[in-house]
């Protein structure tokens, strides 16, 4: 009895110095990952929200409203910190629901709550120190937007915390999971090849969180206490910039490039072009902006310039920075290096073999060479090209095509005139709307140009366009049953109809394939893999993905 008492004994202090331990463990990862707030003495007081009209409100000189095409603008102008506040006041139903629908999608990706749980954590603990890498202006800007964040999303962490996360989500699905949520393409044009021998530049912003992350896309004017006053197609509650122009004609667009895994958060690419389009008047001040802060990802920025007449990429990896001038009239950026150092990298060379980049980017100099001197009309035009390499046909969606009809936005720049066109919603199909920053900033009561209005795209009127909506509901059930396992039974109508709303893409085959797995009906699925085989693949990498698949569900047949 008493060795059994003695054993007792022993398991309990095990147990007890287990819980301990566990205990101070968990303190330390609270402490070590906590972000502090930063210094503001006394908020500043800012004004009431006043209804002008529908979709329409002001704060003083700051206001919010939706135009006609259904395009949120936003006009501040301040201190960083009463700017926040102020943004988030103007915007609060629009910052809130922006995070329903990411928090959404973040959902769906990861349905399990035991992984929800566990990325918090991985986050948080990637994340730890990413508030040193953050200039003091963003983080007192992002902390006045903060103030208006709902309680709603508390469990993931407290609003600051949140938002300042959200500013890296970006970088951290692009660097770890290599997602396919930016397959973004740009260009810029100049002399002979401009129809005014000016700078044209163009992009195509194919950053994927679903259709409802894209609904309020908005545009900022941004007049701050300290820079240079700048215009940024973003979305509400964000401050870091993917595409956007200065009062001195300088612009930047954010092109994703194959990464290497990374350990700890440095700073987030979109707020190093954010400092570069408040700071930087020119390509050289852009490079020496790029050359302080140390980034996370891999990442390749358009750099075009009033001044310089002309434009340059600056890509950007964890450990290396290189500058790619072309030397010539037209440059053309898509996911790989091309600078004089990192175009070697056996990682590159690696992305331009596997992925869709260099078709994009031979595609993007084929449709320009057909359409010059180049037009902003033109130019439009070519973002939203949906054909493959000398017009092949190559299905709806298909990620080596420019326009894969998932943009958040498409925007054209013509630096010397400081003037921008942003393409309204779906994607780059709606009118791309005027607008002249020499008017925007003076004087604020500015009222949005209609008369460089670019029509919408005829597809969205057409036969097409409603086949491709067809098929997106019935992939988007599919794909939300394979990654949640949500039960769903195809009829053989719906699946047919699937198929002939997309026939020569890859896609519905691949999938159905899938579908077919996960039922255990391997012959079907055999049949639908060896069909998407047929077409048009994006990448040499999804061509070994789905003979994988193939060999995998005939080896079941068997």
């Amino acid at each position: 009895m008493q060795v059994k008492s003695s054993r007792r004994k022993i398991l309990f202090r095990l147990l007890a110095g287990l819980v301990v331990c566990c205990g101070g463990l968990l303190v330390w990862f609270h402490l070590r990952t906590k972000l502090e707030t930063p210094e503001t003495g006394p908020l500043p007081k800012v004004g009431a929200r006043e209804k002008v009209g529908p979709d329409h409100y002001r704060i003083g000189n700051n206001w919010l409203r939706k135009n006609r095409f259904g395009i949120w603008e936003m006009y501040l102008e301040g201190p960083p910190l009463e700017r926040g506040l102020i943004y988030g006041k103007l915007a609060r139903e629009l910052v809130n629901e922006q995070e329903e629908v990411f928090v959404a999608q973040i959902r769906n990706m990861i349905p399990s709550e035991i992984w929800l749980k566990s990325l918090k954590y991985f986050v948080g603990w990637f994340n730890r120190d990413i508030d040193q890498y953050v200039q003091p202006e963003n983080l007192q800007e992002i902390y006045g937007i903060s103030r208006s964040f709902s309680d709603q999303f508390n469990f993931i962490g407290e609003p600051y915390y949140r938002v300042l996360n959200y500013h890296a989500a970006h970088d951290i699905g692009h660097a770890l999971t290599d997602l396919n949520m930016v397959g973004c393409t740009s260009f810029a044009a100049n002399h002979e090849l401009s129809a005014d021998s000016t700078l044209m530049i163009g992009r195509n912003f194919d950053f994927n969180m679903g259709d409802r992350f894209a609904e309020n896309k908005l545009v900022l004017f941004l007049k701050p206490e300290k820079g240079y006053a700048l215009a940024s197609v973003t979305w509400a509650g964000f401050t870091g910039v993917v595409s956007g122009m200065n009062e001195k004609g300088l612009t930047v667009t954010l092109n994703a490039a194959k990464s290497d895994i990374p350990y700890q958060a440095k700073t987030p690419i979109s707020l190093l072009a954010r400092e570069i389009l408040q700071y930087a008047a020119n390509i050289s001040e852009a490079i020496a902006i790029a050359a302080k802060r140390e980034t996370f990802v891999s990442e390749s920025l358009l750099i075009g310039s009033a001044e310089d007449g002309k434009a340059v990429v600056i890509e950007k990896t964890p450990s290396k920075m290189d500058v790619y001038d072309s030397k010539a009239s037209l440059t053309v950026c898509s996911n790989h290096y091309q600078g004089p150092t990192l175009s070697r990298d056996p990682a590159n060379l690696e992305n331009i073999r596997e992925s869709d980049s260099e078709y994009r980017f031979r595609r993007m100099r084929q449709l320009i060479d057909r359409n010059l001197p180049l037009t902003p009309g033109k130019s439009a035009s070519i973002l939203r090209d949906q054909l493959g390499m000398d017009d092949k046909f190559l299905g709806y969606g298909n990620p080596k095509a420019i326009n894969q009809l998932l943009a958040h936005h498409a925007v054209l720049f013509k630096p010397a005139h400081r003037k921008m066109w942003v393409s309204a919603n779906p994607y780059q199909l709606g009118a791309f709307v005027s607008y002249d920053l020499g008017k925007v900033f003076t004087p604020v009561t500015y009222v949005t140009d209609s008369t460089g209005l670019l029509p919408a795209d005829p597809f969205l009127v057409s036969a097409g366009y409603k086949h491709f909506e067809s098929f997106k509901k019935t992939r988007n059930r599919i794909t939300s049953h394979l990654m949640t396992g949500k039960p769903l039974v195809l009829s053989d109508r719906e699946i047919s109809d699937f198929i002939a709303a997309n026939p020569e893409s890859y896609a519905p085959y691949e999938l159905l394939g899938a579908y077919f797995r996960q039922q255990k009906k391997y012959p079907e699925a055999a049949g639908y893999f060896r069909k998407a085989l047929t077409k048009e693949l994006p990448s040499e990498k999804d061509r070994k993905t789905l003979t994988r698949k193939l060999e995998d569900a005939l080896a079941e047949v068997k």
